[in-house]
């Protein structure tokens, strides 16, 4: 817990909870290859208090959507006294703001000051609008981007115009308003979905961003939840965006290597490392059938792209 008792901050004004705005000092996570991005209501104070003991390898503490435009401020004050007191967390603490030119801002601003190890803009669409956020961040803060909009899926190979520009997530209810697409459309079989699924983690991944699966927004529907991790892990995802922990706990599993999967790419990359010693570099092993480095690539990569460091 961040705070033994959180009763005070339930009522303060917001003058007051300026004044507990503290400068920070924290020992971050190290994660730089999440499976689990965990949204989080500042406004609800029990589940902010917690942000320093959560499974999520990311924390969104989210300032656009589910905040009313009346409890922004609130919003704002409360993920800054709480960020600015946290010594240490399990996750990278990252800070969703509202678009840039609707007070996303004067937000960037006023959390340069607590250093979240992110900040995440709503509804990116042109490279423009990432320079104008990178403009506003301080230094030590990188960038995720949200994409919400057809045009931030037109421009999305070339939003990453900075090496501190770092993830993107997909935003799918609000892509599919974008696109004049109806909600219904967001099933498993779905091709469509299945497309949008495909071009945004390709163009992620030419742009050199971590791209983070949709939020899926039945959180009791584990079942379902599941699912769609493992379509998108088969995609080639290593990340979802959550809704609470449960999602998290079952993000985390699937994204996961399995205890198999870990022995065939330890196993394919110490032999690899050993005939490469010897000048071979294709040869036949009776566990795995012939192996070369096309397959200790792939060993390596499957390594680096399932462990969270």
């Amino acid at each position: 817990m961040v705070f033994e008792d959180i009763t005070p901050f339930e009522t303060m004004d917001e003058a007051t909870l300026e004044k507990h705005i503290v400068t920070p000092d924290r020992r971050k996570a190290q994660i730089s290859r999440p499976h689990s991005a965990m949204m989080l209501n500042p406004l609800k104070l029990k589940h902010l208090n917690a942000i320093d003991n959560l499974d999520a390898d990311i924390v969104v503490v989210n300032l656009e959507d589910g905040v009313a435009p009346a409890m922004k401020r609130r919003a704002l004050l409360l993920a800054a006294v709480f960020i600015s007191h946290l010594k240490e967390s399990r996750s990278r603490i990252v800070v969703r703001v509202n678009p840039i030119d609707e007070g996303g801002a004067e937000e960037i601003k006023y959390l340069n000051r607590v250093l979240p190890d992110s900040i995440r803009v709503a509804k990116i669409r042109t490279p423009d609008d990432v320079r104008k956020a990178l403009a506003l961040l301080a230094p030590e803060i990188v960038l995720h981007l949200s994409i919400e909009t057809r045009e931030a899926l037109e421009n999305l190979s070339r939003l990453r115009i900075s090496d501190r520009v770092e993830c993107a997530s997909l935003g799918v209810m609000d892509m599919l308003n974008s696109l004049g697409l109806p909600h219904a459309l967001l099933h498993l079989q779905n091709p469509t979905v299945h497309y949008l699924l495909t071009r945004f983690l390709f163009d992620c991944r030419i742009a050199g961003m971590y791209p983070i699966g949709f939020t899926w927004q039945e959180y009791h529907d584990s079942e379902t939840f599941r699912a769609w991790c493992a379509l998108e892990r088969e995609m080639g995802y290593t990340c979802k965006s959550c809704l609470g922990p449960k999602q998290v706990e079952i993000a985390n599993e699937v994204f996961s290597l399995t205890p198999e999967q870990k022995e065939r790419a330890e196993y394919i990359k110490k032999r690899f490392e050993e005939m490469a010693a010897q000048n071979v570099t294709g040869f036949m092993d009776e566990k795995y059938g012939f192996i070369d480095e096309p397959l200790y690539k792939d060993a390596l990569l499957t390594l680096e792209k399932f462990s969270v460091k």
